[in-house]
């Protein structure tokens, strides 16, 4: 089979431990999209989010963001299909996330939207990593109920990060009855967005798009909301440091993310 995109995650794949793009990876990376092979992000993250990132963006054309919610045309600066939120629904993940001293984190087409106190303090939330990117990327706000009504149709993913495993259960038990698609990446957080929008989703709407077959793409992830693409794509696979049950899915794992398990993969397959 001859591949011709590549869909890559970004924590815990295409990332290091340290949220770094090693060298060797980024060469790869560039060098296969100087090939013509069309390689993209299929992540959990918004388009703010991947503001640190533009030696890999530039060997991209294309994005799968907000875990399918968002296609984005990196090259023209311009979304070409977004699935918002319902308003009521936005609401309700608002009232959830505050009911549990949550973290609430709202994704839009081109702004991430939290509350300055929580970024402060996001070791509770077991998110100290993104802790500067956060303090650099996010539009702050106090009253989430006020922004969304002020901006309707904008919000595409809401992000819950809780406290304990306890507070995130609690929370999943409420959401559950929304229709929504849920997923999680991080320690406790909780990922909201549109029922049956993933990032599998995003994977068949954009092959659609570009008119590349399913059975030509590959798409590597480690984590829960990487299920559906692993399964979903020509050729799925998993990083070394993926959780077992995604290794089980793929249909090839490669090294850790901190051994360079994108490059290797590129390497072997393309």
């Amino acid at each position: 089979m001859t591949y011709k995109l590549l869909a890559l995650d970004m924590d815990g794949t295409l990332l290091t431990s340290q949220k770094k793009i090693s060298s060797r990876t980024l060469q790869a990376v560039t060098e296969l999209s100087r090939r013509g092979v069309y390689v993209v992000t299929s992540t959990g993250r918004g388009f703010a989010e991947m503001s640190d990132y533009r030696d890999v963006l530039d060997a991209m054309h294309f994005g799968i963001l907000n875990s399918g919610g968002l296609l984005f045309d990196f090259k023209n600066d311009t979304p070409v299909k977004v699935h918002g939120l319902d308003e009521k629904t936005i609401l309700q993940l608002i009232d959830f996330g505050l009911t549990e001293r949550a973290m609430i984190h709202l994704l839009g087409v081109r702004h991430s939207i939290a509350r300055d106190d929580d970024i402060q303090h996001m070791e509770n939330f077991s998110m100290a990593v993104y802790h500067d990117m956060f303090n650099r990327i996010c539009v702050r706000c106090d009253d989430f109920k006020k922004y969304v009504r002020e901006h309707p149709g904008e919000v595409i993913k809401v992000n819950l990060y809780h406290r304990n495993e306890e507070s995130r259960d609690r929370n999943l038990a409420r959401m559950e009855p929304l229709n929504l698609s849920i997923s999680f990446a991080e320690a406790f957080n909780l990922e909201a967005s549109p029922a049956n929008i993933t990032k599998a989703s995003g994977l068949v709407e954009l092959c659609e798009f570009l008119k590349i077959d399913l059975a030509e793409s590959v798409a590597i992830g480690d984590a829960h909301n990487d299920t559906e693409i692993i399964q979903t794509a020509g050729l799925g696979v998993a990083m070394g440091n993926a959780s077992d049950e995604i290794k089980r899915l793929a249909d090839f794992v490669t090294l850790d993310n901190d051994h360079d398990g994108v490059a290797a993969a590129i390497e072997k397959f393309f």
